[in-house]
């Protein structure tokens, strides 16, 4: 990848009460040579905005907890307001592998699709828990009989989009059924899309700050309600 070009990327980065890991997590993307990163804080209750505050990146604060969606939707706007080409979203919590951004770069940088989505499903295996593998193939599933869009993978944070791509798609969910959304919008703005296998490292930290097995059910089922009542 041409260092000229990552300045037109942005990675935006939903954060909630992160501290013990966020610092982590951007150091491994400017070690990457990404330089513009948007970090925004979700209205969390630790120290989160306080670090990211004095990092050389884009610091962003909700002041009161909105949710991942509208977390990703404030990031996204700002990002297209300084001109960026192409947004990654990237999740805080340490689970997403830096090396997986330029694959999902590639494909979108080249005018091949308009959106590139994570899948943990595609090539090597991810360390996932079965009941969280389960959900999320019955999720794919799910996404399919309701939007005609065939994945291996129904929920993964890591994505890239061109600019042009992220104007047309309008998120309105504030917490994680914009997932969901997205994939939905997909469909309705007939956007070019493809899976890029990428790697999802399940720690305990992760887990923990992870969707449990019960939330993401609610999610789902919030999904089915908002399409059966539109």
């Amino acid at each position: 990848m041409k260092k000229d070009m990552k300045k037109e990327i942005y990675v935006v980065i939903p954060a909630y009460n992160e501290e013990r890991i966020i610092k982590k997590v951007i150091d491994e993307l400017k070690q990457a040579g990404y330089s513009n990163i948007i970090v925004v804080d979700d209205g969390s209750k630790d120290r989160t905005y306080d670090i990211v505050s004095k990092l050389d990146v884009i610091s962003l604060k909700h002041v009161i907890n909105r949710g991942q969606g509208a977390a990703l939707k404030t990031g996204i706007d700002y990002a297209l307001k300084k001109g960026a080409k192409i947004i990654v979203t990237f999740d805080a919590d340490g689970q997403h592998s830096v090396d997986d951004i330029r694959k999902l770069i590639g494909p979108v940088a080249k005018n091949q699709v308009d959106i590139a989505l994570g899948s943990r499903f595609l090539g090597r295996k991810s360390n996932i828990p079965f009941s969280r593998k389960v959900f999320l193939k019955a999720g794919a599933f799910l996404i399919f009989l309701m939007y005609g869009i065939k994945l291996t993978d129904s929920h993964n944070g890591i994505r890239a989009m061109s600019g042009k791509a992220a104007e047309k798609i309008e998120m309105t969910s504030n917490r994680m059924e914009h997932a969901s959304e997205i994939l939905e919008q997909i469909k309705e703005k007939k956007l070019r899309y493809m899976e890029i296998p990428v790697t999802i490292k399940y720690t305990d930290y992760s887990k923990l700050k992870g969707q449990s097995t019960m939330n993401a059910f609610r999610i789902f089922l919030k999904m089915v309600f908002n399409k059966l009542t539109r």
